[in-house]
């Protein structure tokens, strides 16, 4: 009897330190988790203050003018007005057609200019310019901050997802690449999951690439934008897919910036 008391303690203690051994393995493998999620959001907030978003934020509207093309062919070209935390915007094209985002609902005028990207168009175009300074909105979630390549050269990046239920398209995700040396948002990689699943996707990701930034208001903007084709192991390849420009940029009042439905516009469902 004494024997078996003596094998039941050894198994109870030769147990318990192999359950301290896994739990200081988990507390290390969680600890090193945080510490890499900790370094991509820090990543997210040197790109926010080198954009200053606090200015950018403090000037309440901005408009400009933009011009993309795809393919060889215009996709839009036209005026965004925006607050500029985006609860709010206005594109109005060249060929008439006006989209509103009132903070609700996404509207159109006139009615037989409708087309099936214009809910895509009010809100990813104006998201794409004002990303340096969403990249800490509430609802985003960070993962490892690492060094890709693009184009030949090294950038610090990390991996931007978002909670549920945040946005149009919240499995939407983007890979954030910075300029080592100014800070500023060099490029995002990037899914469009509006009209399909992740897993369609994924099989086409694409990245922006941000070019000739100019300031106003001690804010950088970047001029033009370029498009391409992307993945993980090659980055940008390819010729660019696409192309834009920013031009005629202002900061304007709030009380100046009209978001108003106008009369027989028509409501632009999900």
């Amino acid at each position: 009897m004494k024997n078996l008391y003596i094998l039941l303690f050894a198994i109870l203690c030769f147990s318990c330190k192999n359950d301290s051994k896994e739990a200081k393995v988990d507390t290390k493998e969680t600890s090193a988790k945080e510490e890499k999620t900790n370094a991509a959001r820090n990543l997210a907030e040197t790109i926010a203050t080198t954009h200053h978003k606090k200015d950018f934020f403090d000037n309440g509207a901005i408009a400009f003018d933009i011009n993309i093309n795809f393919g060889g062919e215009e996709r839009l070209n036209g005026r965004v007005t925006m607050l500029t935390n985006s609860s709010k915007i206005k594109i109005e094209k060249e060929d008439g057609t006006t989209i509103v985002y009132n903070g609700e609902e996404v509207f159109l005028y006139p009615e037989q200019k409708n087309y099936e990207g214009a809910r895509f168009d009010i809100f990813t175009w104006p998201y794409f310019f004002a990303m340096p300074f969403k990249l800490t909105d509430d609802g985003t979630k960070w993962q490892e901050k690492q060094e890709r390549k693009l184009d030949s050269t090294n950038y610090n990046s990390a991996k931007l997802t978002f909670k549920n239920n945040v946005g149009d398209a919240p499995d939407d995700w983007y890979i954030i690449y910075s300029d080592k040396r100014t800070h500023l948002l060099k490029a995002a990689a990037y899914i469009v999951t509006f009209g399909k699943d992740v897993k369609s996707a994924e099989e086409n990701p694409h990245a922006i690439v941000y070019e000739r930034y100019f300031t106003v208001k001690s804010v950088p903007v970047a001029k033009y934008w370029k498009f391409y084709n992307w993945s993980e192991d090659k980055g940008i390849y390819g010729e660019a897919i696409g192309d834009a420009e920013i031009s005629k940029l202002k900061y304007i009042p709030i009380e100046e910036a009209t978001f108003d439905i106008p009369q027989n516009a028509i409501k632009v469902e999900r």
